[in-house]
Parts: C-alpha cells; sequence; structure tokens
C-alpha cells in the first residue's frame, strides 16, 4: 500500500493551523491581560515586551535539543510532546496571579514549543522528492490562515467571556493538534536505533554546510523583516488617518491582508519551485517583498496601503516555502529533524530581534523610512544570493576547464 503522504500532510496543515490559531487568540491581547488581570500600571510596555521576547528567546535556546531528539526518535514523538505540553501551558497562562508567575509561563511555553517545525520536518521527509515544493507550500499557509482566524476567536471570548478564559479556549485548540497528530500521522523515515546525537555535534555539522547556514542566515534576515514592523503598524495607520477607536480594527485588516494573500499564494509558489527551481523563487519573493516595502512610501491612504500589502503578501509568500525546500535540498534526511529545528531557532531570533529593532529605529527616523530601510535590506539580500550563486558557478567552470 502506498505511503499516505497525502494523508499527513492534511492531517498536519490542520494541526499547524490549529497551534498557530492558539497563540494568535492570546498574543494580541497580552498587554491588555496584563493591565487588567495582573494590575500592572507601570512599565507596561516593558512587561509586555519581555513576555513577547523571552519565548523566543527560549525557543530558540532549546531548539537544537528537540531537534536532536527527533531525529533518534521520530517527529511524531515532538509532535505530541509539544502538543500536549502547550496545552498545560496555556492553562497555567489562565492561572497565573502576578507578571512575575507569567514570565515564568512563558519561557515554558518557549521550552515546550516545537510543533509546526516537527510538522514541517515530518512532511519533508515522508513526501515524495518531486512533491516536497508543493507540499511545503500547502504547509507555509497553515501559520498564516490561523493568524488571521486566531485574533477574531481570541477578541470574542476575551470580550465576552474574559482573558483567562481565551488562554482556556486556546489550550483546547492545541489539544485538537496533538490529537488529530497521534491518532493520524504516519511516519516512516527514520532510524530508531541510531545513536542520539549531541548539541555541540550538531551545531558543528551545520557548520561544515555552508549552503545550510547561509539559508539559516536568510530566515533570520525574513523573519525580522516581517517582525520590524510588527510594533509600526498600528501607529502608522493612526498616521493614515484613522481613528483611535478604529485603529485597532483597521491595522488587523491590514495585518490579515498578508496572511490572505498568503494562503492564496504560497501553495502556487511551490508548484513554481518545483518548476524553475527554490532558489529562482526565493529570489522573486525576497525582491517582490523588498519593492513592496519600499512602495508603501508613496502610498497614503488607508485603502492604498492595505492593497499594497497584500500584493506584498503575494510575492512574499514565496519565500518560506522556498527556503524549507533549500533546507531539504541542503541536508541529509537523517539530519533534517535538526534542521529545522535550527531553522526555527533563527525564526525565533528573529522574532526576538524584529520588533526591538523597529522600534528603536522608529524612535530615530519616520515609520515610512522603516519600510524603505527594510525593503532595501530584503532586495540586498537577494543580490548578495544572487552574487553568491554566480560566483559558485564561475568557480565551478573553472574547475571544470582546469580538468
Amino acid at each position: 500500500m502506498e505511503f499516505p503522504w497525502k494523508r499527513n500532510l492534511y492531517v498536519l496543515w490542520l494541526g499547524a493551523f490549529f497551534c498557530s490559531m492558539a497563540y494568535s487568540m492570546v498574543i494580541p491581547f497580552m498587554s491588555l491581560f496584563i493591565a487588567n488581570d495582573l494590575g500592572v500600571t507601570e512599565h507596561l510596555t516593558l512587561w509586555s515586551g519581555f513576555a513577547f521576547g523571552i519565548t523566543f528567546l527560549a525557543g530558540a535556546l532549546i531548539s537544537p535539543f528537540w531537534g536532536s531528539l527527533s531525529d533518534k526518535y521520530g517527529r511524531k514523538p515532538m509532535l505530541l510532546r509539544s502538543g500536549f505540553a502547550l496545552c498545560a501551558v496555556y492553562l497555567l497562562n489562565s492561572l497565573v496571579q502576578n507578571p512575575i508567575q507569567l514570565i515564568a509561563v512563558r519561557i515554558l511555553s518557549g521550552l515546550l514549543a516545537g510543533y509546526i517545525p516537527a510538522a514541517i520536518a515530518l512532511v519533508a521527509t515522508n513526501t515524495p522528492e518531486k512533491r516536497v515544493g508543493f507540499s511545503l507550500g500547502i504547509m507555509s499557509t497553515a501559520s498564516a490562515a490561523g493568524g488571521i482566524i486566531g485574533p477574531m476567536i481570541g477578541g470574542f471570548v476575551s470580550k465576552y467571556l474574559g482573558y483567562r478564559e481565551s488562554f482556556l479556549a486556546a489550550g483546547f485548540v492545541v489539544l485538537l493538534s496533538a490529537i488529530i497528530a497521534w491518532l493520524f500521522v504516519k511516519e516512516e523515515n527514520f532510524d530508531r536505533t541510531r545513536e542520539r546525537s549531541h548539541v555541540i555535534d550538531d551545531l558543528r555539522e551545520a557548520k561544515a554546510n555552508s549552503a545550510f547556514m547561509r539559508h539559516l542566515g536568510v530566515v533570520l534576515i525574513v523573519t525580522a523583516s516581517v517582525m520590524v514592523l510588527e510594533p509600526l503598524l498600528s501607529l502608522y495607520v493612526l498616521d493614515l488617518g484613522a481613528s483611535s477607536s478604529d485603529a485597532s480594527l483597521s491595522s488587523g485588516i491590514i495585518f490579515s491582508a498578508v496572511g490572505i494573500a498568503t494562503v492564496l499564494a504560497a501553495p502556487v509558489w511551490g508548484k513554481i519551485g518545483e518548476r524553475i527551481g527554490y532558489r529562482n523563487t526565493l529570489m522573486i519573493g525576497l525582491l517582490g517583498g523588498g519593492i513592496g516595502n519600499i512602495l508603501q512610501l508613496f502610498f497614503h491612504s488607508l485603502i492604498g496601503f492595505g492593497s499594497l500589502r497584500f500584493i506584498y503578501g503575494l510575492f512574499f509568500a514565496a519565500v518560506f516555502p522556498a527556503l524549507n525546500a533549500l533546507i531539504v535540498e541542503a541536508t541529509a534526511p537523517e539530519f533534517r529533524g535538526r534542521a529545522f529545528s535550527l531553522n526555527q531557532s533563527s525564526a525565533q531570533l528573529g522574532h526576538m530581534a524584529g520588533p526591538i529593532a523597529g522600534g528603536v529605529l522608529a524612535g530615530w527616523v519616520p515609520i515610512p523610512v522603516v519600510f524603505v530601510l527594510n525593503g532595501a535590506l530584503l532586495m540586498a539580500t537577494a543580490c548578495l544570493l544572487l552574487m553568491r550563486r554566480g560566483t559558485v558557478r564561475n568557480a565551478s567552470r573553472q574547475k571544470h576547464v582546469e580538468l
């Protein structure tokens, strides 16, 4: 009987969707929870920023360890570990009574996370090679779709039931992701008899793989590029003329525009990558994303700005599926769980650095200039990768001539 890779894909898409939805049900309202339920009135932004960032730091540090375990014991056990553990963490979130307890639980959240990277690694290693690009393109839409639905559900629950109840609801949602992985996911491509590697050895192996390290650097840059605008969009929406009462709604719609574009475009980019190559697809995504950021300088209405963000999302949707596929190409199957965990570490560092960089830059220059700098960074990254590819090709030709 043929291995059920399509069933894995659909089930893990649903699991990743639930995980992303659970996260986005509570994170947008974290500051309000700290202020209203925990009674913090002084240094609210500091507490909120720390509660947000410490999770990513903890996740970045622990991800290589979980990757080592996943290559030894399989990716499915990591799905179950993460899903059930995060359910417990959301329950603890609903019980905290002061900001110190919240920080401790947020650290736990970072240490125990890993469902989505494990899901991507399982799909990458248990899908026929010719369908990997398409499958990873599909998987990349799960987080975007969850990020669209989650804030709406979380906003409804927190408004009519309470912030603590929204944590309980998120815990139930992430529990569903663990249950469906437990019941329906099948994994074959790993060797239980192999000796588990040490994290230091994994880092040495990764460092020796220059292509893989280059991909990790791009992951960090593009994740930070997305997150650098996180603290600024709501403020920029006010500058474009939205009233204070409508700013959160307008910002939410604009955030959702990128997510909707990703859901629509990422599977298409996955198929395009299979035809023209993932490096070419990555270049198109980076250049399109960079140009889209720079053009935001010239749009001064909410409708124009939101429309441009949607178009930007259509191009930028190519980036993460292409990077995931390139990581698959650059690493051996037996290293792939660790590879995607290191990929998560890079992404977590980008998630942490991006908002900090955005806040600092916005204190020095106008917000539209931040858009331009962000776009220039993406385009410069594409140019550096293009130059690198040209250098490798020239070296290969020279070697061929010498032979």
